[in-house]
């Protein structure tokens, strides 16, 4: 999906009469569409409401969270005070409960196992004949979920259940101008594992190293597939991409930016025109530049580009790449001959109108 931000860098100058001719003369025909390189054009302001409209519909049924480390739990045996209390899990995944003899471990475990747990342990230490343990997460530090890259604010997100790509990103604020078409997912194993044995599995399983999950936002937002609405879990790194916006400026009918689908990805000048709406008619086609910044020493270097030759098929088109502008100048002289001509044409509607009133 490719995202136009709307950010004049130059003066665009008030549009002449001759474009209302122009369009009465039926040169545009009402209904038809510019020539845009994408069938749908959504700003990011569009972009992120949408994120937030469907995070507030998201209700993902997912499997609980597991206990981590640093987590505080809020463990209740009923009808045993004494044996109820706030537990917080130790670096190594492990808590100690008053009467029961080794500690325990409770890394990996949803709320529901180490509920399981409990009970069976106190039942074979003959502490409680028919015990009914309740457990809860009070305080959530374990893995939590980071949010980085081209969103509207990166942050450190604490899961309290079943949680969804489009709900950390409705958190985050959305995205941002420059963000690619890309959500890459890292996840350094998988959610779910043998409960007390997570730091044991991850350790000896080589197949626990980390796995990338991508999703295009295009795919998230507009194919209405839950599919691509994944659960994420704590420890995930979602990274937004920093795509890179194209600026064409000038003589162009809508100087702006064109937000780049992926990193690397490169447009040529014609592209940039059509995104722009096409050039002005008073535009110096065959003057345009290329304005560039060289990442090595920080200076821009001026590309020329002949981009009436180019149209007319014969000279190559040029690529751009992030962060280039694309400067189209134009001519006074035609400017004034324009402006002259617009009055002119104006004048004589306005007379024909006053006498056909008459």
């Amino acid at each position: 999906m490719a995202l136009t931000v709307r950010k004049a860098l130059d003066c665009a100058e008030a549009k002449p009469v001759w474009l209302a001719i122009i369009f009465l003369s039926g040169l545009i025909l009402p209904g038809s569409r510019p020539a845009f390189g994408q069938d749908k054009v959504q700003t990011p302001q569009q972009t992120n409401a949408r994120i937030q409209e469907l995070a507030k519909d998201s209700h993902p049924q997912l499997a609980e969270s597991t206990v981590g480390a640093g987590d505080v739990l809020r463990i209740d045996v009923f009808d045993v005070p004494d044996l109820s209390r706030d537990a917080r899990v130790s670096d190594s995944g492990l808590i100690s409960l008053p009467l029961l003899p080794d500690r325990i471990s409770v890394s990996g475990c949803s709320t529901f196992q180490l509920e399981q747990k409990l009970e069976k342990m106190l039942q074979e230490n003959g502490l409680v004949m028919h015990p009914q343990v309740s457990v809860m997460v009070k305080e959530q530090n374990s893995e939590p979920i980071s949010v980085v890259g081209a969103v509207g604010h990166p942050m450190v997100y604490h899961e309290f259940g079943p949680t969804s790509l489009l709900q950390v990103l409705a958190e985050a604020g959305g995205i941002s101008d420059d963000a690619g078409d890309s959500i890459i997912i890292t996840r350094q194993s998988s959610p779910t594992g043998t409960c007390g044995q997570k730091e044991l599995n991850q350790a000896a399983d080589p197949s626990s190293d980390p796995q990338t999950i991508t999703v295009r936002l295009s795919d998230l937002l507009q194919s209405g597939d839950p599919a691509f609405n994944i659960p994420v879990y704590g420890g995930d790194v979602i990274t937004v991409p920093r795509a890179g916006v194209v600026y064409i400026a000038g003589a162009v009918v809508q100087p702006g930016g064109y937000t780049l689908h992926e990193a690397g990805e490169v447009i040529n000048t014609m592209k940039a025109v059509a995104l722009a709406h096409g050039l002005e008619s008073t535009a110096k086609a065959n003057n345009a530049v290329i304005l560039r910044k060289d990442p090595a020493t920080g200076q821009t270097r001026e590309i020329d580009v002949k981009l009436k030759k180019i149209m007319d098929r014969k000279a190559s088109d040029v690529q751009l790449y992030a962060n280039d502008i694309l400067f189209v100048p134009d001519s006074a002289s035609k400017r004034i001959l324009g402006h002259a001509a617009a009055a002119a044409l104006s004048i004589t509607t306005g007379l024909a109108i006053l006498k056909g009133s008459q």
